[in-house]
């Protein structure tokens, strides 16, 4: 309430200025108080998005998965470009980011996992799993030649203790593996790195950041709790249409966001319908517009 209270007494004291104005006629007050005007709009619409956002963990942080899909190794360049977005929209947010898992592949990025924190990090990202598609002219081709490449994007709540969710021992299938590393003195001698598969449901989830064992494994048991509670809250909810993104393919006729950098530039949502031809600011993170027009869809789904 604090926020909107603050809001409140800000427009009462600018309407008393106004006031002011208008009976001692001074116009030297019109541009300041059009500035303040300005402000409160701008924080006014800033709280109606936070308060769109009133799902149960739309304030906890995030583990956040970029995987390559169809195009090669086009493919993991895109993984590795919008990588850069994320981490853009993020610095610029002041969140926190942390790399759980990384995989390189010939010309970029394989998969990553990051854990993201900062207010309402979930609500804001949440939107952004799905499947996101790039048009460009190849940089890897020799022949300059049109390609289309694809990485699905999955978001999960950073799920704490309080959630009891039932991992049983003989649906989980423990691997181990040596980390990936510069090489040289810095190389991982030891198999320090683990994968989670939960037989269940098939989920999969890696984590090689720490040179432990027991830590990367205790971080990636919470990522699959993460993922599990998501799961399951998707199966409660397919009837009204929910479902989990990235299960779907990654592949043409199930992306929820088209990049187009060539013969035109355009990046368009297709379930909000909301296009810019500014490809540049969103690669650099400029991605607010698309996440307040999902917020609002979603909204407005609900009544």
């Amino acid at each position: 309430m604090e926020p909107w209270e603050s809001l409140k007494r800000g427009i009462d004291n600018l309407r008393g200025l106004y006031a002011m104005a208008m009976e001692e006629r001074d116009e030297s007050m019109c541009v300041d108080l059009e500035a303040s005007l300005h402000e409160y709009r701008d924080a006014y619409a800033k709280l109606r998005i936070v308060e769109m956002m009133s799902d149960r963990y739309d304030d906890t942080a995030v583990f956040f998965t970029i995987h390559s899909g169809a195009g090669g190794t086009e493919a993991c360049d895109w993984v590795h470009m919008l990588l850069r977005m994320y981490t853009r929209w993020a610095e610029n947010k002041e969140y926190s980011l942390e790399t759980l898992d990384l995989l390189e592949a010939e010309g970029g990025i394989k998969s990553v996992t990051l854990q993201i924190d900062g207010p309402y990090a979930h609500g804001y990202l949440k939107g952004e799993t799905g499947v996101h598609r790039l048009v460009r002219i190849s940089p890897f081709d020799s022949n300059a030649r049109r390609h289309t490449s694809f990485a699905s994007v999955f978001v999960s709540p950073v799920i704490e203790d309080d959630i009891e969710i039932d991992i049983r021992p003989e649906d989980l299938r423990i691997d181990t593996y040596r980390s990936q590393g510069a090489g040289g003195q810095h190389v991982n001698k030891t198999d320090s790195a683990v994968r989670l598969t939960h037989l269940a449901t098939g989920i999969v989830v890696q984590c090689q950041n720490e040179r432990s064992q027991h830590k990367n494994k205790s971080m990636a048991m919470k990522v699959l709790r993460s993922r599990l509670f998501e799961f399951y809250s998707a199966e409660q909810e397919k009837e009204r249409g929910k479902m989990l993104q990235e299960k779907k393919d990654i592949s043409w006729g199930n992306q929820i966001r088209s990049y187009v950098f060539q013969p035109y530039t355009m990046v368009k949502d297709h379930r909000t319908k909301k296009e810019t031809g500014n490809i540049q600011a969103v690669m650099d993170g400029s991605i607010d517009g698309f996440i307040e027009e999902y917020l609002k869809m979603q909204w407005v789904a609900r009544f």
